[in-house]
């Protein structure tokens, strides 16, 4: 264990005893506790609905695929059709836009927020752009009035990767709520922890029910009676047992984690809150380093992590920084992918590069990032405040 881990847990006997819950009901597939805990996380992003899934790189997975069966042509996403990514972003926020065939234009991000370039973005969207993805990095909201400004009254969809920004909000509206879906991840390094679990919220009934089918082999069994993909299902349980109308996966959440989920949920406002007293702490003691420039915030971040980048006159290397930091006990990373836009998978991938990506190469040379916690870590803070190489 490292002094200063990038993670930590927030169990305690809420988690244990919902485990055990579980363990005592005999039922441990997709279930009640799953269900709780959806209607649970809708309410709490405002959301009129959420679909649990295994993982929120499954949730990116359903979010893209449902953008694909709508009925209506001209709201679907087709192979082809161009779709705005940032150049810093986990690599299951652009793999799936891959699998179905879209064409990846990759946009260089903004070096202070870490999010969208503005200026670029707004260069980038043009009569081929079909969706833009938004992609909060590291807990910190993008600038949704901009982006929206931007987008302005053109048919073009804004979905939303909130992965690494649970319980962050702009202008007072959880993200991950700004797009016509929104995805979220519930890995243990996360937010909130179900082991392995991840969310798309929407309040598009259509989308809704297509994710239902989507995430269980693309079947009729889980869809209400009367929804948005088939019409009408049959009152024959056993007629609707194995009727399949979509291309499906199977990305169906254990009952344990939606048991999790509900005790994880409950604590999350108090676990933000901690992030954020850390955030507030980190700001300040970081202002105007010599030798590290922090991330600027927009909105209220949940402060996921806290990255930080060299300056090119501090006349050292990241590699001399890392060892040094290592042996006072830190963990480090990257920042996210760093520069995705050079890594060998992109040869088979569709895709283009909107001008050059500087941000996003200086973050891959000189950036990296330190673990966030639900606890204080004013240690931590006041070392890196005094860190001088």
């Amino acid at each position: 264990m490292s002094r200063f881990p990038l993670a930590s847990s927030s169990w305690d006997e809420a988690e244990q005893d919902a485990l055990q819950r579980v363990i005592g009901s005999g039922r441990f597939s997709m279930g009640p506790e799953v269900a709780a805990f959806e209607a649970d996380f809708a309410r709490f992003t405002g959301s009129r609905y959420a679909v649990m899934v295994n993982s929120g790189s499954s949730a990116n997975l359903a979010m893209v695929a449902a953008l694909r069966h709508r009925q209506d042509p001209a709201l679907r996403l087709m192979p082809g059709d161009q779709v705005i990514v940032p150049a810093v972003s986990w690599s299951t926020s652009f793999f799936p836009l891959h699998q179905y065939g879209l064409h990846l234009k990759f946009v260089d991000i903004d070096r202070e927020t870490l999010n969208y370039d503005l200026a670029a973005l707004a260069g980038a969207i043009n009569e081929r752009t079909r969706a833009v993805m938004a992609v909060n990095l590291l807990g910190n909201p993008n600038d949704f009035d901009a982006i929206r400004s931007l987008i302005g009254s053109r048919r073009i969809l804004l979905i939303e990767d909130n992965c690494e920004s649970m319980g962050a909000t702009f202008g007072g509206r959880q993200c991950g709520t700004f797009g016509v879906m929104g995805t979220f991840s519930t890995f243990f390094s996360h937010h909130i922890s179900t082991m392995e679990g991840g969310l798309v919220v929407t309040d598009d009934e259509e989308l809704y029910h297509i994710l239902l089918a989507l995430r269980a082999h693309g079947w009729t069994r889980n869809l209400p009676k009367f929804n948005r993909v088939t019409g009408e299902k049959s009152d024959d349980p056993f007629e609707e047992s194995f009727r399949f109308v979509l291309p499906g996966y199977n990305l169906r959440p254990l009952e344990m984690s939606g048991a999790l989920g509900r005790a994880q949920l409950a604590k999350l406002p108090g676990l933000v809150r901690g992030r954020r007293s850390n955030g507030a702490r980190w700001v300040e003691a970081m202002a105007d380093h010599p030798l590290l420039r922090i991330q600027r915030e927009t909105g209220e971040s949940s402060w996921f992590g806290f990255s930080l980048v060299l300056r090119p006159e501090s006349g050292l290397s990241r590699r001399e920084v890392l060892a040094r930091l290592g042996a006072l006990g830190f963990e480090t990373r990257p920042i996210v992918s760093g520069n995705f836009t050079k890594n060998p998978v992109l040869q088979l991938m569709d895709h283009s590069l909107h001008g050059p990506m500087a941000n996003a190469e200086e973050i891959d040379l000189n950036g990296f990032f330190i673990g966030n916690h639900h606890y204080d870590i004013r240690e931590a803070i006041e070392i890196l405040a005094g860190f001088r190489g």
